[in-house]
């Protein structure tokens, strides 16, 4: 791996990290809080593509695991990852992978293009990581953990829309073409 691909990396980390600074929204009824951080990982993916984008969500998750207070709210550690929110989180990985894996296929890079990868494989893809384990951590039927999460959407089409915004003027931008993400980008 090159230096310049590690310091991309260590910067998204470190984005998610800055992200974790904005107080969460606590919600009474789930353990769950809104946070900007789903910001972050559909930004990793849309700017840094698939295996970058992937590697900056382990090293932050890695980095959460050993205990440092990265997530929303001042939360780290190991305990996060048995938690009611550990589905999102692990699912940090694969729905950057995946933002990057598709932006990187789309051949003409268009706002509306970038927001429904966005909505569908990003904010609807963490649903489904992180509705079942929310379900069974918080020992709930499915049915009414859906119902639950059905607060987050409004945020989450927002934090959809600025990403996408800023993916799609990054990708026009002359900067963002020395990146360059090519279609065969692995782990």
């Amino acid at each position: 791996m090159k230096i310049r691909d590690i310091t991309y990396i260590s910067l998204f980390a470190a984005v998610m990290g800055a992200l974790g600074l904005v107080p969460p929204i606590a919600l009474a009824f789930t353990p769950v809080p809104i946070t900007l951080q789903t910001l972050g990982v559909l930004l990793s993916g849309g700017i840094l593509g698939a295996r970058l984008g992937a590697w900056s969500q382990i090293v932050f998750l890695a980095l959460v695991a050993a205990g440092m207070p990265l997530l929303s709210g001042g939360r780290g550690g190991i305990g996060v990852f048995v938690g009611p929110s550990a589905g999102y989180l692990i699912g940090y990985i694969f729905i950057s992978f995946l933002l990057g894996f598709i932006i990187s296929r789309i051949k003409t890079v268009t706002f509306p293009k970038i927001l429904g990868v966005n909505l569908i494989a990003g904010v609807f893809l963490l649903y489904v990581f992180g509705v079942p384990v929310q379900s069974f951590v918080m020992n709930l039927p499915i049915s009414q953990t859906i119902k639950i999460s059905l607060i987050y959407i409004p945020g989450d089409i927002l934090k959809a829309l600025l990403a996408s915004f800023l993916v799609y003027r990054l990708r026009k931008s002359p900067a963002m073409r020395s990146l360059k993400l090519t279609k065969n980008e692995t782990l």
